[in-house]
């Protein structure tokens, strides 16, 4: 991991210092740093949106784009899809320097415009299937967070052997009750299936 990704995590941190503003969930030379940050944002009517913006900095960061996903109870599937479509809109103007700080500084100022925009059908689709709106084709990468696994060694066999057959590499993580799958491969390998939605928090990201 770069310096400079260091320093910028190290300069989140402090930022992002009240209480449960700052969840780091896995961070390592090869796979690069998943966090989350919680923040408020002004909504349609002036009041406060609690935002989920969690973030994957890839090893290739910050020459690539961050993964982003974006949560929150106040807001619609779709919406959030936009909100996210919007950040990586931004991202790719920052290209080559520390993002995070100015992208959740966007989200805080610009969420009450992009909420007054009209949702599209696009939007809809893109929630229904929680992928990122970037063409197909290339390398990609997703990360599923599991509720739960039962049968553990079932689990991990079934899950090797889907990830040969799709020719997929990644990595199965263990953080305390954390449980994360991060996948790499085609785009045209990683789908989620929709009935997998309920059960799991996704965000996917070239």
């Amino acid at each position: 991991m770069a310096e400079e990704v260091r320093q910028e995590l190290s300069a989140l941190a402090a930022i992002f210092c009240g209480p449960h503003e700052w969840e780091m969930l896995s961070c390592s030379e090869t796979d690069g740093a998943v966090f989350r940050i919680h923040t408020t944002a002004e909504g349609l009517v002036g009041e406060n949106v609690p935002l989920e913006l969690a973030f994957h900095l890839p090893a290739g960061y910050p020459s690539c784009l961050p993964g982003i996903s974006v949560n929150s109870e106040h807001l619609t599937r779709a919406q959030c899809a936009t909100v996210k479509e919007r950040l990586l809109g931004e991202a790719g103007k920052l290209l080559s320097e520390p993002m995070v700080h100015e992208l959740v500084l966007w989200a805080q100022q610009n969420l009450r415009h992009v909420l007054s925009q009209p949702e599209t059908p696009s939007s809809h689709e893109q929630c229904a299937l929680p992928e990122s709106t970037a063409a197909d084709g290339g390398l990609w990468m997703t990360l599923l967070r599991l509720d739960h696994m039962r049968a553990r060694t079932k689990y991990v066999k079934a899950v090797e052997k889907w990830a040969s057959e799709l020719r997929l590499t990644g990595r199965l993580m263990f953080m305390g009750k954390i449980i994360l799958i991060l996948l790499q491969g085609d785009r045209s390998n990683i789908k989620v299936p929709e009935n997998f939605i309920l059960n799991m928090n996704l965000f996917a990201f070239c």
